[in-house]
């Protein structure tokens, strides 16, 4: 075998194995980012409940609170009359 033969062959070689090594580092990178995908949806989805739960919580503070005001003002007026 000719020197540049043995030379294009190592080339050839060279290039295949960087090619393959590639191809499967980049498979690892998409395969964590979709596992990664996954648990930030599920974060997510657990941060929402948590967030309609504190709403819900809000809302109905929110209805005492005017309750409560509405009493007192009913009172300040009854003791005015």
């Amino acid at each position: 075998m000719s020197r540049s033969s043995k030379v294009v062959l190592g080339l050839s070689m060279l290039l295949t194995a960087a090619t393959v090594a590639g191809v499967h580092v980049k498979q690892q990178w998409d395969q964590q980012r979709l596992r990664d995908g996954v648990i930030r949806d599920i974060e997510r989805q657990i941060r929402k409940k948590e967030n309609i739960r504190l709403l819900g919580e809000q809302i109905i503070l929110t209805e005492q609170l005017e309750a409560e005001r509405e009493k007192m003002l009913l009172a300040k007026g009854s003791q005015k009359s």
